[in-house]
């Protein structure tokens, strides 16, 4: 087992940084991003699963014969899942059903029990579906709650944050949007103790019914356990018309085709670098558009 979660560390993270100069120019000012599908599961929920499996596998919380359970809206149960596969450890999800059929397809070809649960209760219903199963049966599941969880930020405290550090060590700005958050606290609490007078600003969706998948508007939805808002030194609303945008400005300017979360990323980060005079300003780009299509087909005609 410790050979096969060596194998997996050694295909997370490391992701390169791109810039986007076709999109934004500015004198003194420059916008970075970190092209998170760039690793094991494409997307940059791996970091956070490997945490998570990598202490419960330490401690002797998950092993082969027991099932990790928990809800998500898709990348982190796809990054679970090549996890689970590679260590023998089976998975289960309790998902949207509104979640892409992209998505789900993945899912059911890697071998995931599929727990879809109500489209209007969004992951909120989710996690609730997976904490009464993991009580019901705790013989049978390893909880994973990756809400609550804190090797999700953890993971981006001694990741995320040291690659950025390391690869744009003048950052004075560090921009991305609010899931489970993540990245944004893991990320923001280590740029801020090694940086302290770097800026950290968090986005949201501008209404409870958005289409920034993974995205949640925290006024209207269950906080993550693992958010801290104290973090944030700003938060700026991105609609979901905006991301549609940027992704259809991208990949005509750019040839990058970005999922919502990552164009909603860009978005914000453009936003914060068109009031600077100057500065370095770095986001995300959680996963690309490929697991997409309904949206694809929506944006481009």
């Amino acid at each position: 087992m410790k050979e096969k979660l060596v194998a997996i560390r050694s295909q997370i993270g490391n992701t390169p940084l791109v810039s986007f100069p076709n999109i934004f120019r500015k004198e003194n000012v420059l916008i970075y991003a970190k092209k998170e599908w760039e690793q094991l599961s494409g997307s940059v929920k791996a970091r956070a699963a490997f945490a998570i499996f990598r202490d419960a596998i330490e401690k002797k919380q998950l092993y082969p014969g027991k099932i990790l359970l928990d809800a998500t809206s898709g990348n982190t149960g796809i990054a679970y899942a090549r996890i689970g596969k590679i260590l023998g450890i089976p998975v289960s999800l309790c998902l949207p059903e509104n979640a892409s059929s992209e998505r789900k397809g993945i899912l059911r070809k890697l071998g995931v029990e599929l727990i879809l649960t109500s489209r209007f209760e969004g992951t909120d219903g989710a996690q609730e579906i997976a904490r009464s199963l993991a009580e019901k049966s705790p013989e049978l599941y390893f909880y994973a709650d990756q809400y609550k969880n804190e090797n999700n930020w953890k993971a981006h405290f001694d990741g995320t944050a040291v690659e950025i550090l390391n690869e744009v060590p003048l950052i004075t700005h560090f921009v991305t949007g609010l899931g489970t958050t993540g990245s944004f606290v893991g990320t923001g609490r280590r740029l801020r103790k090694e940086s302290p007078g770097i800026r950290l600003i968090s986005l949201e969706p501008d209404n409870p019914l958005h289409g920034l998948e993974g995205w949640k508007h925290l006024e209207t939805a269950i906080v993550p356990g693992i958010y801290d808002a104290s973090i944030a030194d700003e938060n700026l609303e991105i609609s979901t018309e905006e991301a549609y945008e940027m992704i259809v400005k991208v990949k005509e300017k750019e040839g990058l085709l970005l999922s919502p979360s990552s164009a909603a990323n860009l978005v914000g980060a453009i936003r914060v670098a068109s009031k600077l005079e100057k500065g370095i300003v770095v986001t995300l780009l959680p996963d690309n558009g490929d697991k997409y299509g309904e949206v694809n087909k929506k944006i481009f005609k």
